[in-house]
């Protein structure tokens, strides 16, 4: 924003600050980030999400989950529960963890050295599931427990950094510039991986011979891709040693206080609803695929790799009319098109409506993602932005145990009938557009800069 444009600035002085403003815009930033915050930071901010994305994409919906089932775990009947639960558990660890380390980041001033462990945590738990081969069950489990605990925690602490580089009317812009390049960066991983398994299946290998080597080729994507943001990025916060309020405390007197910052208790548990439905797409899409509709493997990695591009696509160009439109209206248009795509899918009784699901599924997955952390960050008082993000992954991870295992719960009752899972699944979304409508950001955000 420029200076001339300030609020706090009378138009009065605008003529006698202007020579003052135009030699402080030629060393800070303009538009969407805050003064200081140069354009290549901003890069190396979202860089993060393209990094950690090709882990999620690789391992969590598109490669390592199939081949744990089928190979690692040959094919048996608890395969896929023996899955979701290793998943919930680190989705657990998460739950508790996020909001203490989000504390101590904001005393310690500590959200990049939290998140460089959790970046090495989680490429070394990557590349311990190049281990696990046929039979291999305890080793990959935990090691997919360790990745995906640090892939979470890292998540959170990647987008405490927000309100610190974007103006707070261009959060939407400068969080969808994340999000869309994180779809890209899921694409190049898969593309990697794929790559390498055409050549490999040319050459007679099977699967436990190149799944492993995928998972090595996305460890070394994730911490080459992940360096710009430990090089560039800078921690702007400072140490809060004044304060004898430990994690713990911290946590307890945002709750205690929950009555203040009315508006972010109300879009936390908005999140843990709607984000159930959008976390149930996310490990159940290509089964829903599969089993539903009768997508092969090839059917379904195109479906995959359709669903990025799109995401991407609304992530960026999301951002920016979010930051026109308001947050909260943004967010509901979202809620409403994954009501829309889950209804399309549900009743879809060949491929063509399925494939318009699935565009719809990406263009709402990209959008809401990146709408909703920019409006925690419009939320979030100045001094917590990590303990408040904590809270944010809190939420997420809570609702990344709900919906799987409501789809899955409805699933087996059902007798496998997944189109009543996915529809069940669905009304998370009705629930959490419910709950958005009581939520006033401008309120919010008064309670923020009070707090």
């Amino acid at each position: 924003m420029s200076d001339l444009h300030r609020p706090d600035i009378p138009p009065s002085s605008a003529a006698a600050t202007a020579a003052t403003a135009t030699a402080t815009r030629q060393a800070a930033s303009t538009g969407p980030l805050r003064p200081g915050v140069r354009k290549r930071e901003a890069w190396a901010w979202a860089m993060y999400d393209f990094a950690n994305s090709g882990y999620t994409t690789v391992v969590i919906t598109a490669v390592f989950n199939a081949y744990f089932v089928s190979v690692v775990a040959g094919g048996a009947p608890w395969a896929t529960f023996a899955w979701t639960a290793a998943l919930s558990l680190s989705y657990a660890l998460i739950l508790l963890s996020a909001p203490l380390l989000g504390a101590w980041a904001d005393t310690h001033a500590g959200k990049k050295r939290l998140l460089a462990w959790t970046t090495l945590g989680c490429v070394l738990g990557t590349v311990g599931l190049a281990l696990a081969g046929p039979g291999a069950v305890a080793l990959a489990l935990a090691f997919v427990v360790l990745s995906n605990f640090c892939f979470g925690s890292g998540e959170n602490l990647i987008a405490a950094f927000l309100p610190e580089l974007a103006e707070p009317d261009s959060l939407g812009q400068v969080s969808g510039w994340g999000w869309g390049l994180g779809y890209v960066g899921g694409l190049v991983s898969l593309g990697a991986c794929l790559g390498y398994i055409t050549w490999a299946q040319a050459n007679g290998q099977g699967a436990a011979h190149f799944v492993p080597i995928c998972m090595l080729i996305t460890a070394a994507l994730f911490a080459l891709a992940s360096l710009p943001t430990f090089l560039l990025l800078r921690e702007r916060a400072t140490p809060q040693p004044q304060s004898t309020e430990s994690a713990w405390s911290r946590v307890l007197a945002t709750l205690r206080q929950a009555g203040r910052y009315r508006d972010m208790r109300r879009f936390m548990l908005c999140i843990v609803f709607y984000q159930a439905g959008i976390q149930a797409v996310i490990a159940l899409a290509a089964i829903y695929a599969e089993q539903a509709m009768g997508f092969s493997t090839a059917d379904t990695i195109q479906l995959i790799f359709l669903v990025n591009i799109t995401a991407a696509l609304g992530a960026l160009a999301f951002g920016r009319w979010q930051d026109r439109i308001g947050h909260v209206r943004a967010i509901a248009l979202t809620l409403v098109g994954w009501i829309v795509m889950v209804l399309l899918a549900w009743s879809a009784q060949g491929p063509t409506p399925f494939w318009i699901a699935a565009n719809i599924a990406g263009l709402c997955l990209g959008a809401s993602q990146s709408a909703a952390r920019a409006l925690v960050g419009y939320l979030a008082p100045e001094s917590r932005h990590g303990e408040f993000f904590g809270l944010w992954g809190l939420a997420v991870k809570l609702s990344s145990i709900l919906g799987p295992l409501t789809y899955g719960a409805v699933s087996w009752l059902s007798g496998g009938d997944h189109r009543l899972a996915i529809l069940a699944t669905g009304s998370y979304f009705v629930i959490g557009l419910a709950l958005l409508a009581g939520v006033n950001a401008e309120r919010g955000r008064r309670a923020a800069l009070g707090g």
